[in-house]
C-alpha cells in the first residue's frame, strides 16, 4: 500500500512549477524531498495532500484516486504540516493540538483521547506549555505545537485499519538543533509503526541521516531518486546547488564550501 504520484504537471500563469513528477510514498518509509529554493517542493506537497490541483497527472492513495476521496476521509488517512500556519485567535496550546483530533462515536476511542494528547505533547516537548496561549510562543515553540497537532490527527485508533501518511513541509525550520533531532526521531518511529512519511527538508544532513529514500528536485523536475548514499553524491549536489559540496558517506555528513 502506498501513495503513487503519476506524471504531475503544474504551472502558474504559464510558468512551469512542476514537470512530469512521478514518485511513490510507501508505508513504513520516509521519503524526503530536497532541492534549492523555488524548485517546486512546497507546490508538490500541496498537490499530494489535495490542497491544490495539478493541471495533469494523478495521485493514488492505496489505489484510490485522490479526487474520489472526500475531505473527511482524507483527514483520516493523511495529516499535513505546512510551512506557515497562522492562528488568528489566541487559542491555548492544548486547544490547537486538540484541533487535530478526528472525533468518532466509539467510547473506547474517546477514552483514549487524553492519553493520546499527553503522549504526543510529551513527544513534541510541549507538555509544559499546554496552558499557554499560542501567540505568546516563540517561532520554534509554535512549530512544535503544529507538529503535535499533525501527529494528533493520525493517532485516532478507530481508523487504524487504514493506511496513514504524514506530509510535512520544512518541519525543522525555526527549531533548535536538539528539537530538530527529536522531531526527526519521532518521524522515524512513525515509519516503524507503519506510517508513510513524506517530508520536505532544507537540511541535507538531516535528510542523509533519517530518510529511507530521497528525491532530489530542481527547477520542477525530479533529477534522481534513491537511497541517501545514492542521491546525495558530491556530483549531484554540487551541480544542483551550484557550489562545492563535500560528502562523507562513512560519517553521513555534508559540508559546504
Amino acid at each position: 500500500m502506498s501513495v503513487i504520484i503519476k506524471n504531475i504537471n503544474y504551472s502558474i500563469n504559464k510558468k512551469t512549477i512542476l514537470n512530469d513528477i512521478s514518485l511513490e510514498i510507501k508505508r513504513g518509509e520516509m521519503l524526503t524531498i530536497v532541492g534549492p529554493n523555488g524548485s517546486g517542493k512546497s507546490s508538490l506537497i500541496k498537490i499530494i495532500s489535495g490542497d491544490i490541483s495539478a493541471q495533469s497527472g494523478e495521485i493514488m492513495f492505496d489505489n484510490i484516486n485522490l479526487d474520489k476521496i472526500s475531505i473527511f476521509e482524507r483527514a483520516k488517512i493523511r495529516s499535513v504540516m505546512s510551512q506557515s500556519q497562522q492562528i488568528v485567535y489566541d487559542f491555548k496550546v492544548k486547544e490547537i493540538i486538540e484541533m487535530g483530533w478526528i472525533d468518532c462515536e466509539k467510547e473506547l476511542i474517546k477514552d483514549n483521547f487524553q492519553e493520546t494528547l499527553n503522549k504526543i505533547s510529551k513527544q513534541c516537548e510541549v507538555y509544559n506549555i499546554l496552558d499557554r496561549t499560542f501567540n505568546t510562543l516563540s517561532g520554534g515553540e509554535q512549530k512544535r505545537v503544529h507538529f503535535a497537532r499533525t501527529l494528533m490527527q493520525i493517532s485516532n485508533k478507530s481508523y487504524n485499519e487504514k493506511s496513514k501518511y504524514i506530509f510535512l513541509d520544512e518541519p525543522t525550520a525555526s527549531l533548535d538543533l536538539n528539537y530538530e533531532i527529536q522531531l526527526m526521531k519521532v518521524l522515524k518511529q512513525k515509519t516503524l509503526e507503519g506510517f508513510g512519511v513524506f517530508v520536505v527538508l532544507h537540511d541535507l544532513n538531516l535528510a542523509y541521516n533519517f530518510a529511507d529514500k530521497i528525491a532530489l528536485i530542481d527547477k520542477g523536475k525530479v533529477k534522481t531518486t534513491g537511497t541517501p548514499k545514492e542521491v546525495l553524491s558530491e556530483k549531484n549536489l554540487s551541480e544542483i546547488y551550484k557550489t562545492d559540496i563535500n560528502v562523507n558517506h562513512k560519517q553521513k555528513t555534508i559540508k559546504y564550501y
